[in-house]
């Protein structure tokens, strides 16, 4: 059986033309030797697998090749090409800098460097990985690599530029390696599959493209192990079977259900993804690239920066035209949130669903923002019938709604209703109309009730509470889009009820009845006595207890029971309590004195003579230490 070679290393270039994506760099260095300015060290950086050390390798091949070619390559068949080729070259010497990071390294490298070349005019030091030399071994090879004799070069390569000290730096010619795209890369695959007489389709090229991110060697193991797994063919289904990637027809028909609002829809195919044994976070980047793929496709002059193949961007811009600009840069936002805050939620499954919901209404409610924006001015043209097309629109939107979203569309544009006479005969709406729905429609967050904790009992007294309207009103019973004024008795109403509760009278003897009859029936001892000591209080309609110390005031934070008795027997839901603390009682508490044996022994004599007798009879002496 023939030793296998992978793609890698048997499509290793060795000429500056075939290294993919660095052209830049190739052409640089081959006019330094063609002009014989040629530095003596250089520094390849940049990400993994881009060609750092290939490069390395082709520039000392080509220093020592005995026949040049015409465009400064090396020929391949000289004996210094040929000994290179089989890692027998005594002129070049490759070094890992891992490996080999520590001073006693370097100097043997210095030795090394003193020993002419036995064949050709170059000896080239290659050292990979060079940043994890040492701080002792990089400024033991300072003076060496910054004077080192005519003969020696080096070519040091990095994927971390930053940790390499700058003095370092300063000696070397810096060549910087970029990411090599995608383009390139489905090019580079082809050819081999050209030549290992390999099968693949388009879509699977470029989707081990995408997951290479840049580097073409991180391409080409992938492909191996794909063509591994389907001998000798490459499908797009082996490949996101391998990679663990979703299928881009799921994101589409996300989408697509995204569009008409199809919840249902949403949460079968999330829970199909999770049977397949995907997680939510590969699902959510799945989806934030497909959204950004969508926005690239609306605006023409960016459309090449999908690195898809062409049947699938046909597909993307079928899609993008059926899809709203605003839609999709909101769910991107909403999916980008939800995806920073993935790996904190406990319910992870839960909260990609949250969001998956909030996307689900998004096209609805950009569609309404947009007929709301156009209704004002439609409604100041009328059409020859007596109809405006404001009024249109608005009899459209209110047929394609729920009752539920026609309330929310109301509270947030208040400008695209029309008022109703007592006659039920719709007029068009005036700029004074408008400024008047703005004034009594409250917010939305209005709508919302106060969210109260039970450490938020000890609201201070007389602090004007906000006014909250309570939403109690049922969706079977809310008035309907255009009944603007229907909206505006109910909002009355509501405020009408609250301001009677506030303006209730809290009684001084109810609240200690209450308050009394609670402590009693406490089966802790200290609930029951910290309870009785306090001192009640109503001031501005509030009540004030007053405590002797830090841990009453505790106590009573804690029975949160006595709060909620209290607001519901006086009829009071915002009642408020403030807990304080008698300073002046604190300060006549007078601290103990310690006494000592002496002084204990003369209280004790004035309460019984016969201690004294009883001491002097037996020769008894008091303890004074203790």
């Amino acid at each position: 059986m023939s030793q296998f070679i992978v793609s890698a290393r048997k499509y290793r270039p060795s000429r500056f033309d075939e290294v993919v994506g660095q052209e830049h760099v190739g052409r640089t260095l081959k006019n330094a030797i063609k002009q014989d300015t040629l530095a003596h060290a250089f520094l390849f950086c940049g990400p993994r697998g881009v060609g750092k050390t290939t490069c390395a390798r082709i520039l000392a091949k080509v220093l020592n090749c005995q026949n040049v070619t015409s465009d400064t390559e090396p020929c391949g068949v000289c004996d210094s090409c040929l000994s290179f080729d089989k890692n027998a070259s005594l002129n070049i010497m490759e070094l890992d800098g891992a490996s080999n990071n520590s001073v006693e390294h370097i100097r043997s490298l210095i030795e090394q460097v003193r020993f002419q070349p036995q064949e050709g005019e170059y000896k080239i030091f290659i050292i990979d990985e060079v940043h994890m030399l040492s701080q002792q071994a990089f400024n033991a090879f300072l003076k060496t690599l910054e004077e080192p004799p005519s003969y020696a070069i080096f070519i040091l390569a990095t994927t971390e530029k930053h940790k390499i000290i700058p003095t370092i730096l300063s000696r070397c010619q810096i060549f910087d390696f970029k990411r090599i795209q995608n383009a390139e890369i489905v090019s580079q695959l082809k050819m081999i599959c050209d030549q290992e007489q390999i099968v693949a389709e388009d879509e699977a090229l470029h989707t081990i493209a995408s997951k290479a991110d840049g580097a073409l060697r991180d391409a080409l193991s992938i492909f191996d192990k794909v063509a591994s797994f389907g001998g000798k063919k490459v499908t797009y289904q082996d490949v996101i079977d391998n990679l663990n990637v979703l299928d881009y027809d799921y994101f589409f028909r996300v989408v697509s259900r995204f569009l008409s609002s199809d919840l249902a829809g949403i949460m079968q195919l999330f829970d199909e993804v999770q049977r397949k044994g995907f997680d939510g976070d590969v699902f959510l980047n799945g989806l934030i690239e497909h959204l950004r793929n969508l926005l690239v496709c609306k605006h023409k002059s960016i459309q090449h920066l999908l690195y898809l193949s062409d049947k699938l961007n046909k597909q993307y811009l079928e899609q993008a035209e059926l899809t709203d600009e605003n839609f999709i840069l909101s769910a991107l936002d909403l999916a980008n949130e939800c995806d920073v805050n993935y790996k904190m939620a406990k319910n992870k499954r839960l909260h990609v669903e949250m969001a998956l919901i909030k996307m689900t209404y998004l096209p609805y409610l950009t569609e309404v923002e947009g007929d709301a924006q156009s209704l004002p001015a439609a409604l100041e043209h009328q059409n020859a019938d007596g109809e405006n097309e404001g009024q249109q629109k608005k009899n459209k939107l209110n047929s394609s709604v729920d009752d539920e979203h026609r309330r929310t569309a109301v509270i947030q544009n208040p400008t695209m209703v029309n008022s109703s006479d007592e006659e039920g005969v719709q007029a068009p709406l005036t700029n004074e109309k408008i400024a008047e729905s703005k004034k009594a429609v409250p917010k939305p967050n209005d709508l919302v009730p106060e969210a109260r904790s039970d450490r938020e009992i000890m609201h201070p007294v007389g602090e004007s509470v906000p006014f909250k309207i309570e939403a109690t009103t049922s969706l079977e019973t809310s008035p309907a889009l255009g009944s603007l004024s229907e909206m505006v008795k109910e909002v009355e109403k509501n405020y009408t009820g609250l301001k009677e509760l506030q303006s209730q009278v809290v009684s001084l003897d109810q609240v200690r009845s209450i308050w009394l009859n609670y402590a009693s029936e406490q089966t802790s001892q200290t609930v029951k006595a910290v309870l009785e000591k306090t001192t009640l209080d109503v001031q501005n309609n509030g009540i004030v207890a007053t405590v002797g110390s830090m841990i009453s005031k505790s106590v009573i934070l804690q029975e949160t029971k006595l709060i909620e008795q209290l607001r519901s027997e006086l009829g009071l839901p915002r009642l408020t309590i403030k807990i304080e603390i008698d300073e002046s009682a604190q300060s006549e508490t007078v601290k103990r004195k310690v006494l000592t044996a002496k002084e204990k022994f003369e209280i004790l004599c004035q309460q019984n003579p016969h201690f004294r007798t009883f001491q002097e009879k037996f020769g008894l002496k008091l303890d004074q230490e203790f």
